[in-house]
């Protein structure tokens, strides 16, 4: 497929990369910074500036799918940065009229307890409250998306370099435990399970999750 990935030199998006073209798709990589990538057969390097909508939705139009990783992590004000990006991305990919939309989530809108989520929890850790709620608003303006075919993959709490087994459990809104209580994913395994949507689609219009 003929892929663009925002974020692909992020801790998440440089794995999605490397598994998309490991499977030999085409990928357009939309990045602010494209010196932190390096050339690769199959891989395109734009820089653009996600924020920019109307800038941003000619780098995606006649694309297969969007994929995107975007974080705001090293922004100061986390929440609103994301919150900001997202509606910009939905915006592009909306006015480029791409197919589908494939969105790196977070746990934190995951349910621990219904109709409790882990990010309400108080052992939340705090550094990472600004994202979850970001990734939390960000699954809602998806939701109320009429039209646009989108997917949301939300992790387990722990989100990890490791191993890239291809085994692992898929679920829906419930955070997935194992028989440990621990809830975990290898980044390897994530972009695994992200590809895996791209290329078969089974949860249109929806958010799953991915867990051992």
């Amino acid at each position: 497929m003929n892929i663009v990935l925002i974020g692909a030199s992020g801790y998440v998006g440089s794995a999605l990369l490397k598994e998309a073209l490991a499977r030999g798709h085409r990928v357009t990589a939309v990045v602010s910074n494209p010196a932190k990538l390096a050339a690769q057969p199959g891989l395109e390097i734009v820089k653009a500036d996600v924020l920019d909508s109307a800038a941003l939705a000619p780098r995606l139009q006649g694309h297969d799918a969007v994929v995107s990783a975007f974080s705001g992590h090293a922004q100061a004000e986390v929440y609103g940065y994301y919150v900001q990006g997202m509606r910009s991305i939905i915006a592009a990919a909306k006015q480029a009229r791409v197919p589908r939309l494939l969105v790196v989530g977070g746990a934190g809108s995951l349910e621990v307890a219904p109709g409790v989520q882990l990010v309400d929890t108080p052992e939340f850790p705090a550094q990472w409250k600004g994202t979850a709620e970001g990734a939390r608003e960000a699954l809602q303006l998806l939701r109320a998306e009429p039209d646009l075919a989108w997917t949301m993959l939300s992790p387990s709490a722990h989100l990890e370099p490791g191993e890239r087994t291809g085994r692992f459990r898929l679920g829906t809104d419930q955070l997935l435990v194992d028989a440990r209580g621990e809830s975990c994913i290898s980044v390897e395994d994530y972009a695994v399970a992200m590809i895996d949507e791209l290329e078969r689609p089974a949860h249109a219009r929806r958010r799953f999750t991915v867990g051992y």
